[in-house]
């Protein structure tokens, strides 16, 4: 049987750069992949088809001759390449460990730089829990906390190296911090054992450090609290987090505000919730009271008469400032009518002359029993 083109096998163009033939095949390796068409009996031959197109395109010299003899180009020893069916076809690992980090090296963590080598691994970042009062809240502040943390160590300016020497290229993986093996038909790539993926290992570990390029310290932060932030805002420090291994990038670190339950206010967002009390002659009669707000001063509030537990009250623009724009909140006051316990004699003779002279005082109640009146009768018919 002929041969296909090997252009059509990856679905590229003839005269295709190399990327976009790289592209074909890592696109066809994912389609055809065994492992993926388990009912479809040709998809490992297609598979094995479309990795011996690849090996042939993805060589510059191969692929001239290629685009100039054909399949004729490797088969009579034309163009001094080797034969397709033994290189191609039997080295799976070849071809396919080119686009394995395009597929998979964001997932297995490889980062590789100029030279082939791993980059120093970044730190972790860090969650510090800061408690503060609504008032620090309401003004923001500037707040001074301290952080257990990793930072570089100074005797080795941490590089983790004894005297601050510069670590080797380690020779199992050679820098690339993993190590590949053949397993039948698979290539499996693991970290390498020998410098734990770092790519380097270093011969002689700083003593103080014990090659980690790090140690253990608290670090005093000053950090600014902005105006308005409420339970849960978070606050993201970069570059303050734990150092990095052997000279990494620093982590950041993230401040989580959570702010302390008030004695006198409940907030809901911007507004500031107050729940005031006042006797029962005020709430009768009407009058004024004296409520404070949440900058330290104080506000007046008209009651007026008749009032009724429950009512609530608002005081314009003394709630809690914008944290990300807007308005600012109110205050908005309840009204909790008491009623007066441990009366003295004289104080029980007056409610009781007064209870008998309201009786058409009380709305509420009069709908109430009216009410109940009607269900009862209701039940009796």
């Amino acid at each position: 049987m002929a041969k296909r083109d090997y252009y059509e096998i990856l679905g590229v163009p003839k005269g295709a750069s190399a990327d976009d033939i790289k592209r074909g095949y890592r696109t066809k390796a994912k389609e055809l992949h065994p492992d993926r068409n388990a009912d479809n009996p040709n998809a490992e031959a297609q598979f094995k088809e479309a990795n011996e197109a690849y090996e042939i395109l993805k060589n510059a010299d191969k692929k001239a001759a290629y685009d100039r003899y054909g399949h004729a180009a490797f088969e009579g020893g034309m163009g001094g390449g080797q034969r397709h069916g033994a290189g191609a076809h039997g080295d799976f690992s070849s071809a396919f460990s080119d686009v394995f980090d395009d597929l998979f090296g964001d997932f297995m963590g490889n980062q590789r730089g100029g030279g082939g080598g791993r980059r120093a691994a970044r730190g972790a970042d860090l969650r510090f829990n800061l408690g503060i009062t609504l008032e620090d809240a309401y003004k923001g502040m500037q707040k001074s906390i301290n952080v257990p943390t990793s930072v570089a160590c100074d005797a080795c300016s941490g590089s983790g190296a004894e005297g601050g020497a510069e670590p080797t290229t380690c020779p199992t993986c050679s820098g690339m911090g993993k190590v590949r093996a053949q397993q039948g038909f698979f290539t499996v790539e693991r970290t390498c054992p020998t410098c734990s993926g770092m790519g380097q290992i270093i011969k002689n570990p700083c003593k103080v450090c014990r090659g980690a390029g790090r140690v253990d310290k608290d670090r005093a932060l000053s950090v600014n609290i902005p105006a308005g932030v409420e339970t849960g805002t978070r606050i993201r420090l970069a570059g303050e987090g734990e150092a990095g291994m052997r000279g990494g990038p620093a982590g950041d670190l993230y401040i989580f505000i959570e702010v302390q339950e008030h004695d006198l206010f409940e907030r809901d967002g911007s507004n500031l919730f107050c729940r005031v009390p006042v006797s029962m002659s005020t709430a009768a009669l009407g009058g004024s009271i004296e409520v404070p707000t949440i900058d330290g001063g104080r506000g007046r509030v008209q009651i007026p008469a008749g009032s009724q537990s429950g009512r609530q009250m608002r005081l314009r623009s003394k709630g809690m400032p914008p944290l990300r724009g807007g308005g600012t909140g109110d205050m908005i006051i309840e009204l909790a009518v008491e009623t007066p316990v441990n009366l003295t004699g004289r104080q029980k003779e007056l409610l009781r002359e007064f209870e008998k002279e309201s009786s058409n005082n009380n709305p509420e109640s009069s709908s109430f029993f009216s009410s109940v009146k009607s269900f009862w009768d209701s039940m009796k018919s």
